[in-house]
């Protein structure tokens, strides 16, 4: 089914847009890309905003001339922009150990991810603080172990605000067909929530039924 195809790549695409929030970085999206990307999901891919960049980086992947856990520096998204503002910022020996403070301390709730991310060494990156800090403990993999508890409360909390919101909008086809692309996060992340998060997923779930999917 076109639906499908369609679905999958737009979630393709929200994964290589996000891959600086998610947990394993490259290494990890390249295994789903490999795995998901058909050829009509190729096709759909190239008529999407950027698609055609990430339909060339699955060609590499494939070829082997990309190893699994990398991506050509001319196909990163925005322009590899935040891997060259995070490349020129170094953290100092205090900063480092406000870091370490933070992340051994750290309570995965609301009040937990706050205090991470007001800490003066978080906020320094603004919006990139994800990528930032993963880049920060690249040769500290015991703490970057930790650190993985932190990026997962964040994503929780990020798809718990984002569904909430989507739910307090008009019903559309584009955001049924997004709903549906990022379904498998939702599925992953809400539950955290426990009741709360399992009722949301229901929600969502009657959204995307509450639409005629579109047949081939």
């Amino acid at each position: 089914m076109k639906a499908k195809a369609i679905a999958t790549a737009q979630r393709l695409l929200n994964l290589y847009r996000q891959e600086h929030v998610i947990v394993g970085g490259w290494g990890a999206v390249n295994r789903v890309f490999a795995a998901e990307a058909t050829d009509d999901v190729i096709a759909e891919l190239e008529l999407l905003p950027t698609g055609k960049m990430l339909a060339q980086h699955i060609e590499n992947l494939r070829s082997g001339k990309t190893p699994m856990d990398s991506i050509d520096s001319d196909l990163l998204p925005y322009g590899g922009m935040m891997g060259e503002a995070i490349a020129s910022v170094k953290l100092t020996q205090a900063q480092m150990q406000e870091l370490e403070n933070g992340i051994e301390h750290f309570v995965p709730d609301q009040t937990g991810l706050d205090a991470i991310q007001n800490m003066s060494v978080v906020q320094q990156f603004g919006d990139e603080w994800p990528v930032a800090i993963r880049a920060a403990l690249a040769a500290k993999p015991a703490l970057q172990a930790k650190w993985t508890l932190v990026m997962q409360t964040y994503n929780a909390y990020r798809l718990w605000n984002q569904a909430n919101n989507i739910l307090s909008q008009p019903l559309s086809e584009r955001m049924r067909a997004e709903v549906q692309a990022d379904m498998p996060e939702y599925e992953t992340y809400l539950p955290m929530f426990g009741d709360a998060g399992n009722e949301l997923l229901g929600k969502l779930r009657n959204f995307i039924s509450s639409m005629k999917n579109e047949v081939a």
